[in-house]
């Protein structure tokens, strides 16, 4: 089948330059709205954009469409050490695979996450936030990523996989190293630097966890098997990388961008206070397809398909994006574009769909519920310093470096 040869309508290619442009991370929505108007577009480099919620969720289960040799998001992490990870094989291009290689991975770790195991570290993840909140609350300021949003999951991280938690924090500084794309906070050389020290101290880890496991993510890696067969070395460390960097992603941006979003929008933020344990988890979950973490991805087909009414033919790329898709007024109503923390948003798009489904999903949602809770218990009145918000360049994650919080009262 040939693809036929769909030229970009006139301002599509600066449309999607603009989204690509890291001075529109704060705010690329109006952007993605005016790309919904093409559900599937040809992009100048042939590849296609895909942008609107059906679509996507077509996409992600369709399986003629696979990760094999998607390539690196432009502008992203996986330029750098992650495409080193990608060329380390085996579990360091866990993400790159396909089933059934990509479900035998998955199932050795699965265990770990699940919702189960998740609701067992409730408590565990309530006494870090208090911990976190008391800190806030002393200093009556701090920088929302640094001090909450990062310091929570680097915690959770160590208590999952059986560290001291200096240990965690320190792999938090290793993975905001290897996610920059900027050479002015960090060279080529010490991104490199950061994901070999990850990867020797992954290796120690499991060491220990050999000669004295115990009840821990990284024990079940070093014991476990499918088939009779479980992970060598080197594929244990690329795994271990892989989980401590996405393990705390979004659960990092998505309570740095929700704090914001709830001073930005006073009226919301006074009925979740009103309702606080009635609210918060269809607040969260709003939270995550309005901000939605992830912003795009990148798939490639590998048979022949249709996408909408959209030919793709074999070995063509897909360019995915989450942002768009979780903003579609055909599937959450005229109102998509609004902040509300009483919809009930169904099947959304942040942590993908399919074989490919986040497996730190629910540890991400239970870590921005337990924090929110406090935050906003305890700290109800407070003010962020639009002006102070960095983002962090790229296309792949919309994330902040840095938040300025004040507690008012």
């Amino acid at each position: 089948m040939t693809t036929p040869p769909i030229e970009p309508a006139t301002g599509h290619t600066d449309l999607l330059a603009q989204i690509l442009d890291y001075a529109n991370r704060a705010n690329p929505y109006p952007l993605y709205a005016e790309l919904r108007k093409t559900p599937v577009l040809r992009a100048p480099n042939g590849s296609y954009v895909v942008s609107t919620y059906h679509e996507i969720v077509a996409l992600m289960h369709d399986p003629r469409i696979g990760v094999a040799g998607m390539g690196a998001p432009a502008g992203s992490a996986a330029g750098g050490a992650g495409a080193d990870a990608a060329a380390g094989g085996g579990a360091g291009a866990f993400i790159g695979m396909d089933p059934p290689e990509h479900d035998r991975f998955k199932l050795l770790v699965s265990r770990g996450f699940t919702p189960k195991r998740a609701e067992l570290l409730r408590d565990r993840i309530r006494e870090l936030a208090r911990e976190i909140v008391d800190d806030v609350i002393e200093r009556g300021e701090c920088d929302l990523v640094h001090d909450v949003a990062g310091r929570l999951p680097s915690g959770l991280i160590a208590e999952l996989m059986g560290i001291p938690r200096a240990d965690g924090e320190r792999l938090y500084e290793l993975t905001e190293l290897m996610h920059t794309t900027d050479d002015a906070v960090a060279t080529p050389e010490q991104r490199g630097a950061a994901t070999l020290e990850m990867l020797s101290y992954a290796g120690e880890v499991a060491a220990r966890k050999r000669a004295e496991p115990g009840d821990d993510i990284a024990s079940g890696l070093v014991q476990a098997e499918v088939d009779g067969v479980g992970l060598t070395d080197g594929e244990l460390q690329w795994f271990f990388l892989l989980l401590v960097n996405a393990g705390g992603d979004t659960t990092r941006n998505l309570l740095a961008s929700g704090i914001q979003l709830l001073f930005d929008h006073p009226d919301e933020r006074a009925r979740l206070a009103a309702d606080l344990d009635g609210l918060l988890p269809t607040t969260v979950e709003e939270m995550l397809r309005y901000t939605s973490p992830v912003v795009d991805f990148r798939r490639t087909a590998m048979e022949d398909t249709v996408i909408g009414d959209q030919p793709i033919a074999a070995g063509d790329k897909l360019m995915i994006f989450y942002g768009s898709g979780n903003r579609d007024e055909r599937q959450y109503g005229t109102d998509a574009s609004e902040l509300d923390v009483t919809r009930r948003p169904r099947n959304i798009l942040t942590f993908s769909h399919g074989a490919h489904h986040c497996l730190g999903a629910a540890a991400a949602r239970m870590q921005s519920r337990v924090t929110l809770t406090e935050l906003m218990a305890r700290c109800p009145h407070f003010e962020v310093d639009e002006s102070g918000i960095v983002w962090a360049g790229g296309s792949y994650v919309r994330r902040p470096l840095s938040v300025p919080f004040t507690v008012t009262g």
